[in-house]
């Protein structure tokens, strides 16, 4: 259907794709993906007609029809559902034939073109662009409002629904689920399923393509790779190859540095320690790594909170709208009412509801800012929150550097960091180097949200409250995040479309609907069924599955928050031993460069005397220490054996936990 022989792709100065020949054919679902700026988008623009490529032969059926998602927003007056209908441009073009036909008095044409309308559906036209709407999270109410009225999220869901209104052969999806909650997800995915022609969607959500897709393309190092199967299928297969090659994946290269310097470290203490020897023996056996361009890898970590108070917040009865000042009317807009809630350290917590029901009205009252319109909510006086908001990206100011922003907008305690501490900081979350000092308009969505997040977690919260902080992220930033809030020590409030970070970071999860919070006793499985069933379930059971099967989910959570408490402290342990360590070990490291000095020997005084006395004091503390560091990694190991899951040898107080 598609063809591309030896095509390179260049967007800038650098080519994205070199060499590139492969085949689409018709009917396939193709999920493309890669790191941000390999070059996705710009495959996608070569396939739309948007760009040619700088080499090689590019075939297209002639007369494909192509449908995909207009980037601009739509400023007009036109009613959504009409800007919907519009993407059905041989549905616009007889309309408007069978208007001139009118005008004209031609009854031939109009018979012709009244017929060509039923071919072309327009008697349903309607009720398709409303369901369309509908499963994009748009009330019945509002879609024959003027398109300009609506949020840029809700105007970007009009675009796809056009795009998806549009009788197409290929269809081109770049981040569909971007600006989509949980509910809308779901339901595109099934309509995506029953789609009959070519699709083509980039995306970072694993579970939206494991649901799509039945092929992945995998653009890397200017190459572009075709896998079989689903997004799952492809990771293993992409393993695989890896290790036919030799190559070791980054998992391993990070657990040899780790077990490298724990030997390097204790290999005075190897004839005795049996963790040191295991690890000798399992270097001996790993095999030879062959060097080869290494993708960044981010290893986010949240410092822990100053303070822990419990409970962190509370609501008690609350009513959450938007004062009247933010109403269209002149008074206040109640969105929840009765909402009883409290927030304590380790709590995680997901937020589940279909758009508009008041998740991010929720989220804006927990971080203070919107105050309740009835009821009570108790901060305690040590809260300190750190609130990803839905469009906190767009909060950064394009004109001013990275460190700039990371000054201005980390709080004044922060902004007194020496420069270095920034820079550190910063790199942690990718931005190395040079790059502090670049605009933020020069930044992806990507490097964006990172910034944003490195701002928030400078500020050591013991409460995140994150409103869709994935929107921009990739495969590697997602798993970053989500390794990160695992092992953070305070409590996390989350409302998110991925699925992969809900399930892997919430323990329990709340409901926001008609007006209400509710516990929801059941996990994201639970919670698709209940979607497909709940026009037809009754009110009562809704959000039931059996008290059996609730039961075991409840152990399963209970279970899931013992191991972490349980896990905490060890992680917290190692980190002040080695902080201690490397804090001695400077000490030493200064008295043995006085004493390896001749010079030092010419004096008799009470600094000769008591610097070999305390190098001494230094050998010893060092020592107990690097074995209480044994000890607790032991017991770390332990603990995660008990879990099921692997360890990674520490190194600089990085633990980070792997699992299956």
């Amino acid at each position: 259907m598609i063809h591309l022989r030896d095509v390179r792709l260049r967007r800038g100065p650098e080519p994205l794709v070199e060499g590139a020949t492969l085949s689409l054919l018709r009917g396939e679902k193709i999920g493309v993906v890669g790191r941000n700026g390999c070059g996705k988008s710009t495959l996608l623009a070569l396939l739309q007609g948007g760009i040619a490529p700088d080499r090689g032969e590019h075939e297209m059926p002639p007369g494909l029809a192509v449908a995909s998602v207009a980037q601009e927003l739509p400023h007009s007056q036109r009613p959504v559902i009409e800007h919907v209908i519009d993407g059905d441009a041989a549905l616009r073009g007889t309309e408007s034939a069978l208007a001139a036909a009118e005008a004209a008095g031609d009854g031939f044409a109009q018979a012709r073109l009244h017929a060509e309308l039923e071919r072309q559906g327009a008697y349903t036209a309607r009720s398709r662009a409303a369901a369309l709407l509908d499963g994009l999270g748009f009330d019945a109410a509002d879609i024959d409002r003027p398109i300009a009225e609506f949020s840029g999220g809700l105007r970007m869901r009009a675009n796809l629904a056009r795009a998806l209104m549009c009788p197409s052969e290929l269809l081109l999806l770049d981040e569909p689920t971007n600006h989509l909650d949980l509910d809308a997800v779901l339901w595109l995915e099934g309509w995506l399923q029953a789609y009959a022609g070519t699709l083509l969607v980039v995306s970072h959500d694993r579970d939206f393509l494991d649901a799509v897709v039945g092929r992945v393309l995998h653009i890397h190092d200017r190459r572009i790779d075709s896998y079989t199967g689903d997004f799952s299928r492809f990771e293993a297969q992409r393993t695989a190859r890896l290790a036919q090659r030799q190559a070791a994946d980054e998992r391993l290269r990070r657990e040899a540095a780790h077990v490298r310097s724990f030997i390097e470290r204790f290999r005075a203490k190897a004839s005795k320690a049996r963790q040191a020897q295991s690890r000798i023996k399992w270097l001996e056996r790993l095999p030879a790594i062959v060097e080869q361009r290494a993708e960044t890898v981010y290893e986010w970590s949240f410092e822990p909170p100053a303070r822990l108070p419990s409970p962190l917040v509370v609501l008690d009865g609350v009513a959450a709208g938007h004062p009247a000042a933010e109403a269209a009317a002149q008074a206040p807009r109640r969105v929840l009412s009765g909402v009883s809630l409290s927030v304590r350290p380790g709590a995680r917590i997901g937020i589940l509801g279909r758009n508009g029901a008041g998740k991010s009205t929720l989220m804006r009252t927990l971080a203070g800012d919107l105050a309740p319109l009835a009821g009570t909510l108790t901060a305690a006086p040590d809260l300190e929150t750190g609130f990803f908001a839905q469009l906190e990206v767009d909060q950064l100011d394009a004109g001013d550097t990275a460190i700039g922003q990371f000054s201005r907008r980390a709080g004044a305690d922060i902004a007194a960091w020496p420069e270095q501490r920034k820079r550190d900081h910063l790199g942690s979350f990718g931005f190395r180097g040079d790059r502090v000092f670049e605009t933020v308009g020069s930044f992806s969505g990507g490097e964006r949200a990172r910034l944003s997040l490195a701002i928030l977690v400078a500020r050591r919260p013991n409460l995140l409250l994150l409103d869709e902080p994935t929107n921009h992220l990739d495969h590697e930033m997602r798993d970053s995040l989500l390794l990160a809030l695992q092992d953070f020590t305070g409590a996390v409030v989350l409302v998110s479309h991925d699925r992969g970070l809900l399930g892997g970071v919430c323990d329990e999860f709340l409901l926001v609907r008609d007006g209400r919070v509710e516990p929801f006793d059941g996990d994201l499985a639970d919670y698709a069924r209940w979607l497909a069933q709940r026009d037809a379930a009754p009110r009562t059971a809704e959000a039931t599955t059996g008290a059996t099967a609730a039961e075991d989910r409840r152990g399963r959570r209970r279970a899931e928050a013992e191991r972490r408490n349980k896990l905490a402290p060890l992680r917290a342990a190692l980190r002040d031993i080695e902080a201690e360590l490397a804090h001695l070990g400077a000490e030493r490291a200064t008295i043995e460069a006085t004493l390896a000095d001749p010079a030092f020997y010419g004096r008799d005084d009470a600094a000769q005397r008591g610097l070999p006395r305390r190098h001494g004091e230094l050998l010893a503390q060092i020592a107990a220490l690097e074995e209480r560091w044994l000890e607790t990694g032991e017991q770390l190991e332990a603990a995660e054996k008990e879990k099921g899951g692997s360890f990674d040898p520490p190194e600089r107080g990085s633990l980070v936990r792997r699992d299956g």
